[in-house]
């Protein structure tokens, strides 16, 4: 009998290491995804060219002032940066974690960024103006041309109302939606011959996107649904939404593909199943 209790007891603690170390890895350690995406539209002088997408950092540090996840960066030879929000935490008291971050960043590359919902909220003028004299290129509701030789390719940012970030919970908020007309107004209207790159920080209106006319969209926001259930998906949005059809990797509508960061950092709970994650893609002319 003392035997049997002592053979349970080894089974839960090995049962209870193997939960802790995988929450470390989990929360600490960083992934790379790649994607290849593939156009007609593509300038030749882009083919080849190489996007890293940070986003949802959250403030967090991966060794001290980021130098493991800068060795995973420099390690890819990014073309350019993109980071698409919540790069720190509503309920911060320093932003130096993500300062430190951009002063090594923009030192070897060029960098975009556009606000998350945590950065709305804050509404902190000295983000922006740390950002802008360090060099990154803040798209505030705007378009930018990428050039290369040349090619040219139409880089777009976008932020809305935080009433967008809607609350299924929450009677007047629920039935919200970001629509076609709201958007154009915004940003107006795409040029359809040219290739058409859209930084957003929420994906829940990817059928909007590729409506107005994103070629490829890269987006956040979601954390991967936090808690990633095998052969199912990630488990609640910020939306507090089971199972969102948009939590991680990359979505197509018609010719229009969205990817989804699962992001580096967390702003409440924990991840399982669902490291913090690098995106980087590679844009391919097709012939």
């Amino acid at each position: 009998m003392k035997f049997y209790r002592k053979k349970k007891t080894i089974v839960f603690l090995v049962f209870v290491i193997l939960i802790l170390g995988r929450l470390y890895y989990d929360n600490n350690t960083v992934g790379i995804t790649r994607y290849e995406i593939s156009s007609f539209k593509l300038p030749e002088e882009f083919h080849g060219y190489k996007i890293l997408q940070l986003s949802d950092l959250h403030s967090k540090e991966f060794g001290k002032d980021n130098q493991r996840l800068l060795q995973l960066i420099d390690k890819e030879k990014p073309d350019i940066i993109v980071m698409t929000g919540d790069m720190v935490s509503s309920t911060d008291d320093s932003y130096d974690v993500f300062y430190t971050l951009v002063e090594k960043l923009t030192a070897k590359y060029p960098v975009y960024y556009i606000v998350g919902n945590h950065e709305q909220i804050l509404h902190d003028y000295r983000i922006n103006e740390f950002l802008e004299n360090n060099g990154v290129t803040i798209l505030d509701n705007e378009m930018l041309t990428l050039e290369k030789g040349q090619g040219k390719v139409n880089l777009y940012g976008l932020w809305f109302n935080l009433k967008y970030y809607k609350d299924n919970s929450n009677p007047y908020t629920k039935d919200i939606y970001y629509d076609l007309t709201t958007m154009a107004e915004t940003l107006g209207s795409p040029d359809s011959e040219e290739y058409n790159i859209l930084l957003t920080h929420n994906p829940l209106y990817f059928p909007t996107y590729a409506q107005w006319g994103a070629d490829l969209t890269l987006t956040g926001h979601v954390h991967g649904g936090l808690i990633i259930i095998p052969f199912k998906g990630g488990l609640l949005s910020p939306e507090r939404d089971f199972f969102p059809e948009y939590y991680g990797g990359i979505y197509s509508l018609e010719e229009s593909k969205m990817i989804v960061n699962r992001g580096l950092g967390n702003s409440f709970a924990f991840r399982f199943l669902n490291r913090p994650e690098i995106s980087v893609v590679t844009l391919i002319k097709n012939q």
